[in-house]
């Protein structure tokens, strides 16, 4: 898409299991934080969900609160999925 650039994506090896097969980076052609979420769920779907629900999320190291999906990323950006910390 238009305004698109490519980020790297990593997940910890918990995620990747999980979700993906082992697989633990991806370049992703995106312009924001949702459109690299989508990028991932058209390659894995209904991974989008779980990325919402189950991880924080760090792009270039900075830490991102939920829900802000339409936080810009630049070319080269890295973005990790990290699991969430259940407080108890």
């Amino acid at each position: 898409m238009d305004g698109d650039v490519t980020v790297r994506v990593v997940f910890t090896d918990g995620l990747s299991h999980l979700y993906t097969g082992g697989k633990k980076e991806f370049e992703i052609q995106a312009r924001n934080l949702r459109g690299v979420i989508k990028a991932l769920d058209a390659q894995y779907p209904g991974l989008a969900e779980h990325l919402e629900e189950e991880t924080t999320v760090a792009i270039d190291g900075e830490i991102h609160e939920s829900g802000n999906y339409v936080q810009p990323v630049r070319e080269g950006s890295e973005v990790f999925f990290i699991p969430k910390l259940e407080g108890g």
